[in-house]
């Protein structure tokens, strides 16, 4: 069911005000506000009363008058948020009926199918978000959870939107928070808000000023620790938030597009299903190569125009659109190299292995060196390298159309172990056996070890040295980087 909603501007004086910029200015230092403040307390010492599916077991009278703080403080919010009314109005009739139903499992359907950010997205326009919800990467437990964003939406990702058509992509800013985003949570995505049932869903956001800080932070001391001498444009990054933000927004609009799309197996990994991690490594791995790659085509394409015509044949919005591509491929490297490889824990961790894939990819292809304690990079010869790998995973996904789904995952383990030594206890490695390859998919599964391809020295020297700075970003932001 996909229900949508004209958008109606809010009553009283500031309904007057037209166009992102004026809507912008509405919600300025409303973090400070004091309705913002009796709402992002009360919801957090609701959570104290919540169980993990939302409901509220005890203290029900408690619980109502912190509901009846949180209503009135969204209604007095309201007004500075005029394009999202019809939200935060059905935002109170939610917690209303909540309430009035004796707080079982919660239910904001009805909120969730009017909010639509995806119709607004303008630079600095926010939203003031409040929902039960768990976030992921941070907290299990679908507890009210408030959060003021803001939207990342420069002139040069407008543009681009047009190429790399993404209506479903939200790409924002971490303004304030209660305690399930003072955490690892990098997302706001609709499918973790507690619900009756699911509707179609419109949108999904990314926090790219805690991808950014995260990445700054990481590869700035990376850098340090193997002594990389890093390209002009990429060490700019690290000084620059702003810069490194506008990066991530056009990585992620692009990689966030790739899912779904191209030579496909007929089952994407994207449906939920239970299959071994590393076909989640290599589908995260193939929408990252494929946003390097289109990235290096937009390089080459603008490059060529410039050089042809001159600096002044490129627009502004082209000059920035040019420079960011470039950025936008270090940061895939760098990021997948430095921070994915070795963030997190070693059960079934599918990002860090595809930062493990990457890594030895360009190591065994002569374009980035570990010599005498030293990183570098033969950055002329690595888009061709990266490039590569994409292709071969491109390859494996449209060879694997006529194939059986586990003969399938077989050649996948292939492709991934031809590069990344597996665990010696592999049995994947070793061979399955004739019943696990002539059985249900289950047994091939639970043969996968949940560490089934461990870091290598270098990996495993790294991490101890980047341990403490990795451990601290918990709750990073933009402005807290």
């Amino acid at each position: 069911m996909n229900v949508t909603h004209a958008p109606r501007q809010a009553r009283g004086p500031e309904s007057q005000a037209r166009g992102p910029e004026s809507q912008a200015r509405l919600a300025e230092s409303v973090e400070h506000s004091p309705a913002w403040l009796r709402l992002k307390d009360a919801a957090t010492a609701l959570q104290e009363l919540q169980v993990q599916d939302g409901s509220v077991r005890d203290g029900h009278a408690d619980a109502r008058a912190l509901v009846d703080t949180i209503t009135p403080a969204i209604a007095e919010l309201a007004p500075r948020f005029p394009h999202d009314a019809e939200y935060l109005e059905a935002s109170i009739r939610d917690f209303q009926r909540w309430a009035d139903s004796g707080f079982g499992v919660p239910d904001f359907y009805d909120s969730l199918v009017a909010f639509q950010p995806q119709r607004h997205r303008a630079d600095g326009i926010r939203h003031l978000v409040v929902f039960p919800m768990y976030t992921q990467n941070g907290s299990s437990n679908r507890f009210v959870e408030a959060l003021i964003v803001e939207a990342i939406w420069p002139e040069f990702i407008a543009e681009l939107e047009t190429e790399y058509t993404n209506t479903l992509f939200l790409s924002l800013r971490l303004i304030d928070f209660t305690p399930g985003y003072d955490t690892n949570s990098a997302v706001l995505f609709p499918e973790t808000v507690a619900m009756r049932e699911i509707p179609a869903f419109t949108w999904g956001a990314i926090f790219q000023d805690r991808e950014a800080a995260r990445y700054r932070r990481a590869v700035r001391t990376a850098s340090e620790i193997t002594r990389l001498d890093l390209p002009a444009e990429a060490a700019a990054m690290l000084d620059d938030q702003a810069l490194t933000e506008k990066t991530f927004v056009m990585w992620d609009l692009i990689h966030d597009r790739t899912h779904m799309r191209g030579d496909l197996p007929f089952d994407p990994f994207m449906i939920k299903q239970r299959m071994p991690y590393f076909l989640y490594s290599l589908e995260e791995l193939r929408c990252d190569l494929t946003a390097f790659r289109e990235c290096v085509e937009i390089e080459n394409r603008l490059s060529a125009l410039r050089q042809a015509q001159g600096a002044d044949a490129l627009s502004e919005v082209e000059a920035e659109t040019l420079a960011q591509a470039k950025l936008v491929q270090y940061a895939v490297i760098f990021d997948r190299i430095f921070r994915f490889a070795i963030t997190g824990s070693r059960v079934r961790n599918y990002d860090g292995l595809g930062g493990q894939l990457l890594f030895a990819w360009l190591h065994e292809r002569g374009v980035l060196h570990w010599t005498d304690t030293q990183l570098t990079f033969d950055w002329a010869d690595v888009p061709a390298a990266v490039i590569a790998l994409g292709e071969r995973i491109d390859e494996l996904y449209w060879r694997s159309i006529d194939r059986p789904k586990t003969a399938h995952w077989l050649a996948a383990y292939e492709l991934v172990s031809a590069t990344v030594t597996p665990n010696p206890a592999s049995q994947w490695a070793r061979g399955l056996p004739d019943d696990v390859l002539a059985g249900p998919p289950r047994g091939y599964t639970d043969a996968v070890l949940d560490d089934e391809f461990p870091l290598s020295m270098f990996f495993e020297a790294l991490e101890k040295k980047m341990r403490d700075v990795s451990a601290p970003t918990s709750g990073i932001t933009g402005r807290n980087a």
